[in-house]
């Protein structure tokens, strides 16, 4: 190899080459250099001129243009937060380089990455799983912390991960992977698991309104009752589930005839609540009716209920239907019309056992309506409860009236009875007056024959004179009016006497 500055000439037996540029390397740059006589391979590194002895090659990379074409490659300028793994292709070992710095690789070093790697950023609630690929070994780092990835590590798990945040309201459920174990971490605190930890599940606190309860199972299949109203149980009120537990669904029927078990229930209502039904029976005159009604009922005993029925609304409807149809098969149909209150009170009221058995007390059950099931019957029915209606319109209208004509006798019986009261009591006035009057008049008698006797000693007199008094007082009375006075010949002393017939036509002619 001739390098310049300088004039070559070649001697006879010389082949030159064509001329050659030297490669100039920056800074950061780098060449994989490999001496063919040799075998030998190294790295140069800028800044420098390198002059290709005749043995010598460069190891380009494949690429298709710039620099990286002649075999010139970047070193990596690491940050402070940066890191790169390089990995020795003869060897296996591998290296970690952190920044701040410029990394260079060894002849038979590639980066195990790819590239320069960020270091994981981890804040104070988060956290990263770390293996170690040559021992196994797990580590966990907490946040707030910067972490670079070792030789043979890889992060687990997709990488950073929250941490579980546990207060009153809020519990982790933990697996141990090496013992099995499941624990339930209430403490408060911002939890990281443990390098063998896993999550199973995030809790949240269970609280029960006072009118609502659970049934927990245990690990033994043991169940527990939990009430929101105190003195029910000693369980309490609010809880987290215990590790093994679960909480058992009640699987009941739903619809108005109970055709679909698919209603779950996990927290169960304890108030009374209605329940509609609707089921089809037959009367003793083979009418088929459909009935629809309510039950008003509620579970005062959860525990026995949970003991007797896996469904509790289905077996209170069931026995309702079957107790229906064997009263409404003795009835005819008008029957069952006239007596539907009576044949719903026996059948709430015949089997109380039955309900007591199941833990629930029905407090009323009630038929909202009937149909008959076939057309042709619901028009005569239709018919029927139509005049009957009617009959009962006719029959409230005339006790309306009755009910007028009895109010207006009892008045005029009190008005008589009071005008009955008013003569008695003007009886009694004229009786009163009657007497004052006789009294006073008695008194002017008296007096009047009193104070004539030393004028008139005789009694006889005195009285004539009285009664001529007397008389024309009435004389007076009735002359101030217009009545008409009629006198007896006794009263004025009248005598009528027969005359011969001339002396009277003598006396009418004088």
């Amino acid at each position: 190899m001739v390098k310049g500055p300088c004039v070559w000439f070649p001697s006879p037996y010389d082949a030159a080459s064509e001329v050659k540029e030297a490669v100039a390397l920056q800074t950061d740059e780098y060449l994989r250099l490999k001496d063919l006589a040799t075998g030998q391979r190294w790295v140069q590194t800028g800044k420098t001129l390198v002059f290709l002895q005749p043995t010598w090659k460069i190891e380009t990379t494949g690429a298709q243009k710039g620099r990286e074409a002649h075999g010139i490659r970047k070193a990596w300028a690491l940050k402070k937060y940066e890191y790169i793994r390089l990995v020795d292709s003869v060897t296996g070992q591998v290296t970690t380089h952190h920044g701040e710095a410029t990394t260079f690789p060894g002849p038979e070093e590639y980066p195990l990455d790819e590239d320069k790697q960020s270091a994981i950023d981890l804040k104070v609630n988060e956290y990263v799983k770390i293996l170690d690929q040559a021992t196994g070994q797990i580590r966990v780092v907490a946040g707030a912390e910067q972490v670079f990835l070792g030789p043979h590590e890889k992060i687990l798990h997709g990488g950073k991960q929250k941490a579980i945040v546990i207060d009153d309201e809020h519990a982790a459920l933990v697996r141990d992977k090496g013992t099995g174990q499941l624990r339930l971490v209430t403490d408060n605190q911002l939890f990281v698991p443990g390098p063998h930890e896993s999550i199973e599940k995030v809790q949240n606190l269970i609280k029960l309104a006072a009118h609502e309860a659970m049934i927990i199972k245990d690990k033994d299949g043991i169940f527990k009752y939990f009430f929101g109203t105190a003195g029910k149980s000693d369980n309490p009120r609010s809880f987290f589930l215990p590790p093994y537990s679960e909480v058992v669904r009640l699987n009941w029927s739903r619809g108005r005839r109970r055709e679909k078990r698919d209603l779950y229930i996990d927290r169960f209502d304890c108030r009374s609540q209605y329940m509609s039904f609707e089921f089809n029976c037959r009367t003793k005159d083979n009418v088929e009716l459909i009935l629809e009604g309510t039950f008003f009922w509620e579970v005062v005993d959860l525990p026995r209920m949970v003991q007797t029925t896996g469904d509790t609304s289905g077996d209170i409807c069931n026995h309702a239907r079957s107790q229906f149809i064997k009263h409404v098969a003795r009835v005819s149909l008008k029957e069952f019309m006239d007596d539907l209150n009576v044949i719903s009170n026996k059948v709430y009221e015949e089997d109380n056992n039955f309900y007591e058995s199941r833990g629930v007390k029905v407090h009323s059950l009630e038929v909202t309506g009937y149909k008959c099931a076939e057309e042709s019957t619901s028009e005569v029915l239709q018919q029927i409860i139509a005049e009957t209606t009617n009959r009962m319109n006719r029959l409230s209208q005339q006790e309306s009236e009755n009910e007028v004509k009895i109010f207006k006798m009892q008045g005029d019986i009190e008005q008589e009875r009071i005008k009955s009261e008013l003569l008695c009591v003007q009886h009694e006035h004229a009786q009163s007056e009657a007497k004052v009057s006789g009294a006073s008049e008695a008194d002017r008698v008296a007096a009047f024959i009193q104070g004539l006797v030393n004028v008139v000693p005789s009694l006889e007199d005195r009285i004539a004179m009285w009664q001529t008094l007397r008389k024309t007082e009435a004389l007076a009375v009735v002359s101030e009016g217009g009545a008409s006075l009629y006198y007896t010949p006794a009263d004025v002393n009248l005598s009528i006497e027969s005359k011969p017939k001339i002396q009277t036509q003598a006396c009418g002619n004088s």
